[in-house]
């Protein structure tokens, strides 16, 4: 299987990169590589980008009626071949097969049907006469063609969440995945080939430099990535050489703050659970925990207890809750962390590889951290819980807010009062209380300060994929 090579897929078709290059594609449940994916060049990046513009127009001017109808085939065939999508999306990342099939694939089909519906119900000002004689109307349109890079963590649901809103508001689009999960988005290319006209969705694979082409090619009009701090700032300083719009999901470090009136077993169960979905490879899991003063005790031992039951394998075990990191690298750098625990800290459980085959991690709590510490200020991306102590609910804030991340937090508490006060206070796209990290299609994700700008989902989602334009009429006599 390392020999199965894997094809670009430009205007409707699958084609062959044109010099040849290739990265491998590695399992992370076993290390091996299984097939080799193109680096795409200039010329690929101008080929894409060439059909998408081409398709633009017609695309641009169907009707919103006709783009759902469309999005909704497209979606139906999704969900229809869910199974095989679940299984290339488990041997890119590693994802147990049957957890993915019951907690991604469902909000991914329903986000695809959302954005088809919600393209038809666009709002705009109330068509008037805001100056005498003259009848002021809004028009909200496509941008254009878009530029979209995605993450490993989530290869098929972060390409739904960044192509769905495009395609439904009348955008063409040039996505690449991230270099070690392409399979799973090309396939989703190959299925809404069926339904969309050919150049309206467009898939490239490669590098960062493939990355950075796409970015500076001047033939889109958006540029829309979910990544790290690090490639966001790049995108952004780049994009802005020739203004583009940009759309940014960055990293994040969740604070899950536990008030001493907190149910202890549920809540610790529930913050076990949201901070290892996914090995812990989600911007916005329950990582940084802070817990009031008296409870902090049995809170830990409780955490600490979630965490041993936690069970860890490969995508074919039914009652595994994460595999593998994404790679070696991921996996050294989750070990970086942990080696370089300070000494007044304690890893109460786990801290280790789990194996000697592919690229698992124990689920990891640490303890006795202080605020200004390594794994307390920048994202670990792994199955690492970290824990601190607070006083009261001013310090609560304080510990909270103080990372440079703005994308999700929770706050554990019975005192709706106390709920309240801490939504308004802590800043972050979003707050869950008494639980963390579900999502709706219906509700927006996205962060502030350097977890990015833009909306993911939602009808916020769908208008950050449109310009609006004022059209003024003069109706005197």
């Amino acid at each position: 299987m390392s020999g199965e090579r894997l094809r670009n897929f430009i205007g409707g078709e699958y084609v062959d990169a044109k010099d040849g290059r290739t990265l491998e594609v590695v399992d992370p449940s076993s290390g091996e590589a299984y097939a080799q994916a193109p680096v795409s060049g200039a010329e690929d990046v101008d080929a894409a980008f060439r059909a998408a513009a081409e398709a633009f127009p017609a695309w641009r001017d169907a009707t919103p009626g006709e783009r759902s109808l469309a999005m909704l085939r497209f979606a139906d065939a999704v969900e229809a071949r869910g199974r095989d999508l679940v299984e290339a999306e488990s041997r890119d990342t590693g994802k147990p097969v049957q957890l993915t099939m019951e907690e991604e694939l469902p909000p991914m089909v329903d986000n695809l049907r959302f954005f088809a519906g919600a393209s038809r119900v666009l709002e705009g000002k109330a068509t008037g006469e805001y100056l005498a004689d003259h009848t002021s109307s809004i028009r909200r349109e496509p941008i254009g063609v878009c530029a979209q890079v995605t993450p490993w963590n989530y290869p098929m649901m972060m390409a739904v969440w960044k192509f769905g809103p495009a395609l439904a508001t009348g955008n063409t689009v040039v996505l690449k995945p991230s270099d070690t999960t392409p399979v799973s988005t090309l396939m989703l290319a190959e299925i809404a080939a069926e339904f969309l006209p050919p150049g309206v969705f467009n898939v490239i694979c490669g590098d960062r430099d493939t990355g950075r082409a796409l970015v500076e090619h001047p033939t889109p009009q958006m540029v829309s990535i979910t990544g790290s701090v690090r490639a966001g700032m790049e995108v952004a300083a780049a994009a802005a050489k020739d203004l583009k719009k940009v759309h940014l999901e960055l990293g994040g470090k969740a604070p899950v703050v536990v008030f001493d009136d907190a149910d202890v077993e549920s809540a610790a169960q529930g913050i076990a659970e949201a901070g290892y979905f996914n090995a812990g490879q989600d911007c916005t899991a329950a990582t940084r925990v802070l817990v009031a003063d008296r409870l902090h005790d049995d809170f830990t031992a409780a955490l600490a207890e979630a965490a041993r039951g936690t069970v860890v394998g490969p995508p074919s075990n039914t009652d595994a809750f994460y595999g593998p990191v994404n790679s070696a690298a991921q996996l050294e750098r989750v070990q970086g962390f942990i080696d370089r625990v300070p000494a007044h800290a304690e890893v109460l459980t786990g801290g280790s590889r789990s194996g000697d085959t592919g690229y698992f991690f124990e689920p990891t709590v640490v303890g006795g951290l202080r605020q200004d510490d390594e794994i307390v200020q920048n994202e670990v991306f792994g199955p690492v819980i970290t824990v601190q102590r607070f006083s009261d609910e001013a310090q609560a804030i304080e510990w909270a807010n103080g990372v440079r991340y703005g994308l999700a937090a929770s706050v554990w508490t019975q005192n709706h009062g106390r709920a309240m006060r801490m939504s308004k206070a802590l800043d972050f796209g979003a707050v869950w209380v008494n639980t963390h990290i579900p999502f709706v299609s219906e509700m927006p994700h996205g962060g502030f300060k350097h977890s990015g700008y833009g909306k993911d989902m939602s009808m916020y989602g769908i208008e950050d994929y449109t310009r609006v334009k004022h059209v003024m009429h003069y109706i005197g006599a």
